[in-house]
């Protein structure tokens, strides 16, 4: 009597059976973990084995089972986190592949600039650091594709961040980003050099157009993340009954995030900052909701989107930007934050983190990106130490 075992691929299997088997009698089968085809008669027919012959099969089929389980719990790995095994082809991935992932959290650097600075790295890191089962992707206007992304850059931020084994530094580039999107018609009519706010307005329309292409996160280059968001939709509160585009998530394809692309065209006027911006996303959110005040630390929904209390990512607000770079008697918890907006923007005095300076800033970043502070900070100040020769 013959029965044939068929293994598909590792850690699969299917069994298929002789006719006298599928007429009710009863079945006996052992497989071995290889790609082929094994066939071995039933034990009832089989020729009576030595001891010894009995024992090599026990530990034979002992090995087995413990080369097919170890599979097994490896593809279960890469099933809930499947960054822990990307960094080996980690630069041969493009951004699709990337982003049809799911869940990525997303940062865009839309100008020029090729040295990401240490508070993006810090913002970078963070997010590596709290979200370890997703890919964070850093875009960038500068980069092409010939761009060489090693580790021997003389860039001392490319090195330190595409080490880490969930980030992706890819280029940007926005007409790839607005195909089938309402987006592109005003991209192609929309000349650069005459804008007024292009950085940022472009930077506005990229977010979009990749949050609804392929969900996620957005947020931007100078928010650090100190613990996980837990919402899928949300819009972060900037003050009550007005909403930022600093830090906002959503499913792929979602209609609010449609609806926010067909009013930036429409109603898009690039002369005035923020318009295409926070502006837009707390317009259209009053389209859907009646927004009122936030009362201690609650959130606000409305029609499943969350609406997210201004202690979650700004808790310290624009007008007092400047007391992340001051020394705090007593730092503040942030026990109801899941990110910190450091309000770059004005930072027009270009404040930095300096090493032993004992900011509030400072500590964030020995804190939630340690490997930015000891690489980029103090690294710095100790190259900056004068020598004995210059003594």
């Amino acid at each position: 009597m013959l029965q044939t075992v068929w293994v598909s691929s590792p850690g699969s299997w299917a069994l298929q059976e002789s006719s006298s088997h599928r007429r009710g009698k009863k079945r006996c089968w052992k497989c071995r973990f290889v790609r082929t085809i094994i066939q071995h008669p039933c034990r009832r027919h089989a020729p009576k084995r030595s001891r010894r012959e009995r024992m090599l099969r026990k530990i034979q089929i002992c090995l087995c089972f413990c080369f097919v389980s170890g599979i097994l719990y490896e593809i279960s790995l890469l099933s809930s986190s499947v960054f822990s095994y990307l960094p080996v082809a980690q630069h041969y991935l493009t951004p699709e592949q990337v982003l049809n992932l799911g869940k990525s959290i997303i940062f865009l650097e839309t100008t020029e600039r090729l040295e990401p600075p240490p508070l993006v790295s810090c913002s970078v890191e963070s997010a590596a650091r709290i979200y370890q089962d997703r890919p964070i992707i850093l875009f960038m206007r500068g980069l092409t594709n010939e761009t060489a992304l090693d580790m021997n850059t003389s860039y001392a931020a490319f090195s330190l961040l595409s080490s880490m084994k969930n980030v992706f530094i890819f280029p940007l580039q926005m007409e790839t980003v607005f195909q089938e999107t309402p987006l592109l018609q005003w991209y192609n009519q929309v000349v650069p050099e005459q804008e007024k706010n292009w950085v940022h307005v472009s930077s506005d329309a990229s977010r979009l157009a990749l949050i609804w292409k392929y969900g996620g996160i957005y947020m931007d280059t100078d928010v650090i993340s100190i613990r996980p968001i837990p919402q899928q939709s949300f819009l972060a509160a900037q003050k009550s009954r007005f909403s930022s585009n600093g830090i906002f998530g959503f499913p792929a394809r979602h209609k609010f995030i449609w609806d926010c692309m067909e009013n930036f065209v429409l109603k898009y006027n690039g002369n005035i900052w923020g318009n295409q911006g926070p502006f837009l996303m707390t317009r259209m959110l009053k389209t859907l909701c009646n927004l009122t005040d936030f009362q201690g630390t609650e959130d606000h929904s409305c029609q499943n989107i969350s609406f997210l209390n201004p202690q979650r990512f700004y808790p310290i607000p624009y007008p007092a930007w400047s007391r992340y770079y001051q020394v705090w008697d007593k730092s503040p918890s942030f026990n109801h934050s899941y990110a910190l907006h450091l309000w770059n923007f004005m930072n027009r005095n270009r404040k930095v983190v300096e090493a032993g300076s004992n900011t509030l800033a400072e500590k964030l970043y020995k804190t939630y990106c340690p490997t930015t502070y000891e690489d980029l900070i103090q690294n710095a100040k100790h190259r900056d130490l004068p020598g004995p020769e210059d003594t």
